[in-house]
């Protein structure tokens, strides 16, 4: 379990092998019953679909027979693997028992597992413009003013100054506004791509990705109007332009900013969702000096798809920055997803309000979720209309989705001012710096708050 990570993550990337070699403590049967488990707490999915993953040598005659067997034809490949390793979406052909499939597939020896395609939402709560007005007191410290000793303390290792320009992070989640004032000089553009020629210069599988990619509608296009709003928000707090005379400041100032979007307006699926991860992992293993993703999503139920993926990431040195979610519950006894699965890289994280309370609606977990960061009454950049237009302005949202960015910049500071960090030792600088809170005592596992003054 997660209660003696902040301890054995300082030993360093070693850890990260070691525990993410296979599949880990969440093999076999385990993996049957955590998979099953969601459908009993009847967690949403998309009817008739099914995630299929084959083991290595399984040939086409196979998986052919598979297909035929569970009455189902393929959609899409999700994630390619080496020797016939590959995870499938398929469609069930006619109405069938889920749960009855799935038992049948674990006993097949050409299956690794099945699982549903669990649908996942955002995690905001809806509800200063100018950092001089008092509004964005989740980037104050005690020596600022205003000041606020509950805040991240970001204002205050400004004062330091830090060139994050150089240090990419990935925001998994909707598109973001990457022309809005405060972030378009932050938006990274793919070097490996030719806008708008049609042809996928990178060879990454993806055409014209400048900005990123939509998996949702599997298009280029990661902006598709003021319903991007929260994919918005969280690129400000993470990386809005400071010192403009202009709207917010994000954590890190001139971090760069590429979009994987995957949720729409129903929010997203697991298979879309272990596309978006597998195309940060490329872009990391390619050099990119991408740091981490943005997570601020959660829902459906154990996907042995996704916890697979994000160890492939773990094992690439790329952190999962992922928010506990807003059900006011314990993580330890009832898991949310993605935040909960026991691996090195993620960090999960609960909310704080501008009064050192944790937010009533921030689940907790002295086991599960590592470290509390401002959640509530959070302002950051949106998209809104005006005039059958779409134009950049500004909103305070609440939620374990805005507490979790301001890690994902702590993060991008961190690697900026510790070129040489890898993923295990900013994790560790993260947690190890947390503030002592009261109202965090028992709740995570640091018993307390970011803290990026010591960066």
């Amino acid at each position: 379990m997660k209660k003696d990570r902040l301890f054995r993550i300082s030993i360093g990337m070693v850890v990260i092998f070691v525990c993410c070699a296979g599949f880990g403590r969440q093999n076999g049967p385990s993996v049957q019953a955590l998979i099953l488990e969601g459908l009993k707490q009847n967690r949403p999915f998309v009817a008739n679909e099914i995630l299929v993953q084959f083991r290595a040598d399984t040939n086409d005659t196979e998986k052919k027979r598979v297909r035929e067997l569970i009455g189902s034809s393929k959609k899409d490949d999700i994630a390619k693997g080496k020797n016939g390793a590959d995870l499938e979406l398929m469609t069930l052909a006619k109405a069938q028992s889920l749960r009855a499939v799935i038992n049948n597939l674990f006993q097949e020896k050409s299956i690794e597992f099945a699982e549903p395609n669990w649908i996942v939402h955002h995690t905001d709560i809806s509800n200063d413009p100018y950092f001089t007005n008092g509004s964005l007191w989740g980037m104050y410290g005690d020596n600022t003013s205003p000041a606020n000793q509950f805040g991240s303390r970001a204002s205050e290792a400004w004062a330091t100054s830090a060139d994050c320009s150089d240090v990419v992070v990935g925001i998994i989640d909707e598109g973001y506004m990457y022309t809005h004032p405060d972030l378009a000089a932050n938006a990274y553009k793919n070097p490996g791509e030719i806008a708008g020629n049609g042809i996928d210069d990178d060879s990454n599988g993806y055409v014209d990705d400048v900005y990123g990619w939509d998996f949702d509608k599997k298009d280029n296009s990661v902006f598709d109007g003021v319903k991007d709003d929260h994919g918005t928000h969280v690129a400000g707090t993470i990386g809005a332009v400071g010192g403009n005379s202009q709207g917010v400041a994000g954590v890190c100032w001139s971090v760069k900013i590429l979009s994987a979007k995957f949720l729409g307006n129903r929010g997203g699926t697991i298979a879309n969702a272990i596309k978006a991860v597998d195309y940060f992992t490329a872009f990391k293993l390619k050099g990119l000096n991408l740091v981490a993703t943005n997570n601020s999503w959660g829902g459906g139920g154990y996907s042995q798809g996704l916890y697979a993926t994000i160890q492939r990431a773990a094992v690439a040195d790329l952190l999962f920055i992922a928010a506990a979610g807003n059900d006011g519950r314990n993580n330890d006894t009832t898991i949310s997803y993605p935040s909960g699965y026991d691996l090195e890289n993620i960090i999960a994280v609960a909310a704080l309000t501008s009064t050192g309370a944790m937010a009533s609606y921030s689940n907790y977990g002295s086991r599960s979720v590592d470290i509390a960061a401002p959640g509530s009454g959070i302002w950051s950049t949106i998209p809104k209309s005006s005039f059958h237009r779409t134009v950049s302005a500004y909103a305070s949202y609440s939620g374990t989705s805005m507490a979790t960015p301001h890690v994902t910049g702590a993060a991008a500071l961190y690697k900026a001012r510790n070129p040489s960090a890898i993923a295990s030792e900013i994790k560790d600088a993260i947690l190890h710096s947390a503030t002592p809170t009261p109202s965090l005592k028992g709740k995570v596992l640091t018993e307390g708050r970011l803290n990026v003054e010591t960066f």
